[in-house]
């Protein structure tokens, strides 16, 4: 929730070797990256918090399992790592993240949200109890079974954060995934 330094990068995702705060950023359109972190378990269940009421951007909604911002002079996969560390307390290794893409998002709805954003997926098989939450970003953490979070995402959208494409997109990735110990 608090304001930080990022980076700034131009329109090709290139950095521009200036840095701003993150509400500077989110008021004046200026591109930005930030990590996305999908966490699955060998259930073929996704992980998903409960955006806190307070939030500038989606409060109150489901969201996928952890994002946040890429600090100034941060490597993208080391944001990613803090993030997980920071809103559910669960310690990781590089090595298990698992990068997919890099998507490009533009949105404008009283926060002007210009990001490149790194998309990564987790394997988590414990038990979520042992997760400590942060409960300025979210309220709470839930596993579901993908194919009721995509049936549900469809039927009821506005309980959901906004990319329906990439959300679907994310769930069948997920559910495609080796399951196997």
């Amino acid at each position: 929730m608090a304001d930080e330094l990022i980076d700034l990068v131009d329109e090709n995702n290139n950095l521009i070797d200036r840095q701003v705060m993150k509400s500077k950023a989110h008021k004046k359109g200026l591109w930005h990256r930030s990590a996305h972190i999908w966490i699955y378990n060998s259930n073929k269940e996704v992980l998903l918090q409960l955006r806190a009421k307070d939030k500038k951007l989606f409060p109150n909604k489901w969201d996928m399992s952890v994002a946040g911002h890429v600090g100034d002079g941060e490597d993208v996969k080391q944001a990613a790592i803090r993030e997980i560390k920071e809103e559910i307390g669960l310690e990781v290794d590089d090595k298990e993240l698992e990068f997919v893409n890099i998507r490009k998002s533009k949105i404008d709805n009283g926060v002007k949200n210009y990001e490149f954003i790194y998309v990564f997926v987790l394997k988590y098989d414990k038990d979520i109890k042992d997760l400590k939450i942060h409960k300025q970003e979210l309220q709470k953490i839930e596993f579901f079974p993908v194919k009721f979070v995509k049936k549900d995402f469809i039927e009821n959208p506005d309980n959901y954060t906004i990319g329906k494409y990439y959300w679907l997109k994310m769930l069948d990735l997920i559910n495609t995934k080796n399951y196997s110990a």
